[in-house]
């Protein structure tokens, strides 16, 4: 049986995988990440998720595997994560109660079948928190490794006032459209589809 790849080194792709159910292994693409030429948000995002499953792809050709890309983009602009303190503090200085959107591509190859790609879109709204809020956040070290110098799910820090779209891609991978994207390309064997989450905001859901 093909196992489920999934071509990222992040704990929070891992955990909402394994919430659900799925057995997979993990095999994280090691691409130095190249968009010169690319301005268009979409297409950057497509590019790196379909570049990090090829990459995956070559040493695992008859196994199912997936990988995303998730950035956070805010009036344009795209904000990776943060290289320092500094610039995390800006970041979260920058988004504190106003509005910015957050995209994952989300890519599958399936053995024998062509690649196939999906971008998740959640508009998320920052509620307004003090620049000592956003000190002692930093200062914890939590902001570093995420895009955007912040997640949805931090219990203490709570940055996100309100979304439109799907929880889990803000996270970081949109596990409804993962679910679908596995039941299209034959992954489940009858009788072994986990639930799919009530969110209609899938943009397979339709």
């Amino acid at each position: 049986m093909p196992s489920l790849i999934l071509a990222s080194a992040s704990p929070r792709r891992r955990r909402l995988l394994s919430e659900i159910g799925l057995r997979f292994k993990v095999s994280p693409s090691r691409l130095h990440e190249d968009v010169r030429g690319l301005r268009d948000p979409v297409a950057i995002c497509r590019k790196l998720a379909v570049d990090k499953a090829k990459s995956v792809v070559r040493h695992h050709p008859e196994d199912y595997v997936l990988a995303a890309d998730t950035i956070v983009v805010f009036q344009g602009r795209i904000l990776g994560k943060p290289k320092n303190r500094k610039e995390a503090v800006d970041m979260l200085t920058m988004l504190s109660g106003r509005r910015h959107e957050v995209l994952t591509c989300v890519v599958l190859a399936a053995p024998g079948q062509r690649m196939t790609s999906v971008l998740a879109r959640t508009k998320v709204l920052m509620r307004r928190y003090s620049d000592q809020e956003i000190r002692r956040f930093v200062a914890s070290g939590r902001a570093l490794d995420k895009a955007g110098a912040y997640a949805i799910q931090d219990p203490k820090f709570c940055p996100v006032a309100s979304i439109k779209g799907c929880y889990c891609n803000v996270v970081g991978l949109p596990v409804k459209t993962v679910l679908i994207l596995l039941k299209k390309r034959n992954f489940f064997s009858p009788g072994r589809l986990p639930r799919l989450f009530a969110c209609r905001e899938c943009p397979l859901a339709r």
